[in-house]
């Protein structure tokens, strides 16, 4: 396939996906996460593939929902259920990156940030360069976490972390993010590609059955909170996205301003 907003390499039994639109830092658009579910289906599907790394061109790994081509939504569909809807499909997709039967690595090489870091979070071990940045800003724009983030971070972080970061609408750096959890490897820039590449290249000589199986287990405990917690984002910010806050946020964001929220 003739990729437009991804790239996709596979060499030596490792698929490295790379979210490909640098120019607005990896932002998710319709066409990255179309693009994103037929190669994550293909790499699911190929027996030559044993492990996956997803990472971000350019300087950023992904931030988060591309806001910059916010348009009306048609007549017939109000705002928030348009909302719900994206929200839906795009959370599938962190959803099911728990479901391929083999590691996936995020390879994080610059800001993770929103929806950005829920995708970075779903991966399964997250190997970050000293330059990454995970930023919890949703309620900087007037919305709720997304992404899996609500029942993801409380598990990894603590409880009270988790609302720390959620409401004052935090960022943290590499190496705070290693410290409570949030990543398990931090290296320098330099080093980021060796080091993933080094780490794939054991998993992909490990029994990938018994790794794949070994995954299935680990997680299932938590699959009906996750889809829960997916549900329960989808259906907050399709409120949340009819709020004057959000739309202040908005305008703000396009401004290069800070909001002024009135709390409506």
């Amino acid at each position: 396939m003739d990729y437009q907003t991804i790239i996709l390499e596979k060499s030596d039994g490792i698929a490295t996906i790379t979210l490909n639109r640098p120019e607005k830092r990896n932002a998710f658009n319709p066409q990255l996460l179309d693009e994103f579910i037929i190669a994550k289906d293909d790499v699911a599907a190929d027996p030559a593939i044993k492990v996956v790394i997803i990472t971000g061109a350019g300087s950023g790994f992904c931030s988060g929902n591309d806001f910059s081509g916010d348009t009306p939504p048609p007549d017939d569909m109000p705002k928030s259920m348009k909302m719900r809807q994206a929200i839906i499909s795009q959370e599938k997709q962190m959803f099911d990156l728990r479901r391929i039967p083999k590691p996936v690595i995020a390879m994080v090489n610059g800001p993770a940030i929103g929806a950005g870091l829920g995708f970075c979070l779903a991966c399964d071990i997250i190997v970050a360069s000293e330059e990454a940045i995970f930023g919890f800003g949703f309620s900087r724009l007037g919305l709720h976490p997304e992404a899996g983030i609500t029942h993801l971070l409380p598990r990894i972080a603590g409880i009270a972390k988790a609302c720390e970061l959620i409401f004052l609408g935090k960022a943290i750096d590499a190496r705070e993010a290693e410290r409570i959890g949030l990543v398990n490897l931090v290296v320098t820039k330099d080093k980021l590609l060796n080091t993933t590449r080094e780490l794939a290249t054991s998993l992909a000589k490990g029994p990938t059955i018994a790794i794949g199986l070994a995954k299935i287990s680990l997680y299932q405990s938590w699959g009906e909170g996750f889809k829960s917690a997916l549900e329960n984002e989808a259906r907050a910010n399709a409120i949340c996205v009819t709020t004057e806050d959000y739309q202040e946020a908005v305008k703000a964001f396009r401004e290069k301003r800070p909001p002024v929220f009135q709390g409506k």
